[in-house]
């Protein structure tokens, strides 16, 4: 089993920056994926931002351009630095581990609220 806590959420006005760091208990392998999900309106997390095995990068049409997904090995952390936050990015944030070759893994969320 694998632990994820997740800091760094926080209230924040429009045009500001919060990053969210995730710590793992275990130390992440190459091929690990490393994402970011938030809750949504509905029962379905929506996707946020993706490091993949190998080292590539996805996000979601909603915050290309202003969050940044990254990962120090040393630190067994994986971070998402969002700039130019916005009220409609208000929500709860999971960070996520498809550890290869398998198990997967969610963090507790962290709550970001961003006021107009």
């Amino acid at each position: 089993q694998v632990q994820l806590v997740q800091s760094g959420g926080g209230l924040v006005q429009a045009g500001e920056s919060l990053t969210l760091a995730c710590v793992a208990s275990s130390r992440f392998g190459a091929e690990d994926s490393v994402a970011w999900y938030r809750q949504g309106t509905g029962p379905q997390r929506d996707f946020v931002a993706r490091r993949a095995g190998g080292g590539r990068i996805e996000y979601s049409d909603a915050v290309k351009g202003r969050f940044t997904v990254s990962r120090d090995d040393a630190k067994s952390t994986v971070y998402l630095q969002m700039n130019d936050l916005k009220p409609e990015d208000t929500d709860t944030y999971y960070c996520y581990l498809d550890r290869w070759p398998g198990g997967n893994y969610w963090g507790q969320g962290t709550q970001v609220t961003v006021s107009s």
